[in-house]
């Protein structure tokens, strides 16, 4: 979105998100996307601004209501935290950032945006740092290993959703890495977790979803049988994939070598893995 663009919708929106009776979740959520898209626009003051607006007026609802009451207020409070830190990072300000997100993942740690926090947090961190451990209690497919268990073998994380078109467009760049890096020691596993409704956004219990779960798993995924698929949503927040797919490698010493949220293409992701496996 051009600077143009930008001032436009500011004239149209924020003195409605201002005035004291209309401020609603809603406005304030198109608040926080004007902070994302100057952001992506790489027009840090304004994206500064914006979500610094976003977080005020979420804070000031939050008197008043919990996070999780509806959806937009925490869409809009976790982008301005996204936004902010991102804002830092792109100045060299790392040590600031990293320091706003511990601060913040604290703050709102039992609430739906402390995953979103978590994959900021990841993105300047994890790398280098050891892997997390997987929950495995619960699986679908072959069983799963615990991470400690793998020492000695690098690791290809994959996480992914029933609902995600994304994950399922990421099926034949995995399948190709798997073929060709497992007989060297690749091991491919693919967390996954309940989101409280199957197709067509129904609500269900957990022992349902499970089985929609599978079922996407053996229609979408076969070419990945051997794949074990650990279900927690606990693995997804100490993770933070809030993302999905969201890919992350771990080297023969369990530390992370690659921390990536979204899809990648099968030669970015070999050229991961080789590299992996070469050290």
């Amino acid at each position: 979105m051009r600077a143009l663009e930008y001032s436009l919708a500011v004239l149209l929106l924020v003195p409605a998100v201002r005035g004291q009776d209309r401020v609603t979740p809603e406005r304030i959520e198109a608040l926080s996307r004007l902070a994302r898209g100057a952001l992506a626009a790489r027009q840090l003051d304004q994206a500064e601004s914006y979500a610094s607006e976003t977080r005020k007026l979420a804070l000031e609802l939050l008197k008043r209501r919990k996070l999780d009451a509806e959806r937009h207020l925490p869409l809009a409070l976790g982008a301005s935290i996204e936004v902010q830190a991102s804002v830092l990072a792109e100045r060299g300000e790392r040590e600031r950032a990293v320091s706003f997100l511990a601060g913040e993942l604290e703050t709102w740690w039992d609430t739906s945006i402390r995953t979103r926090i978590q994959k900021n947090l990841n993105l300047l961190t994890l790398e280098g740092k050891p892997a997390p451990p997987l929950e495995v209690g619960q699986w679908l497919g072959p069983q799963p290993l615990p991470l400690s268990a793998l020492k000695g073998r690098p690791v290809l994380l994959f996480f992914w959703a029933h609902w995600c078109p994304d994950c399922k467009a990421q099926i034949p760049a995995l399948v190709k890495i798997e073929a060709e890096y497992g007989r060297r020691g690749l091991v491919v596993v693919g967390p996954t977790q309940r989101y409280g409704y199957v197709a067509r956004g129904q609500e269900a219990p957990p022992d349902e979803e499970l089985r929609y779960i599978d079922q996407v798993r053996q229609k979408f995924y076969a070419a990945l049988a051997a794949m074990p698929v650990p279900v927690s949503e606990e693995n997804f927040k100490r993770y933070g994939a809030s993302t999905v797919p969201t890919l992350v490698l771990i080297d023969r010493q369990g530390l992370v070598r690659l921390y990536h949220p979204n899809q990648m293409s099968y030669g970015e992701l070999a050229a991961q893995v080789a590299s992996a496996l070469a050290k």
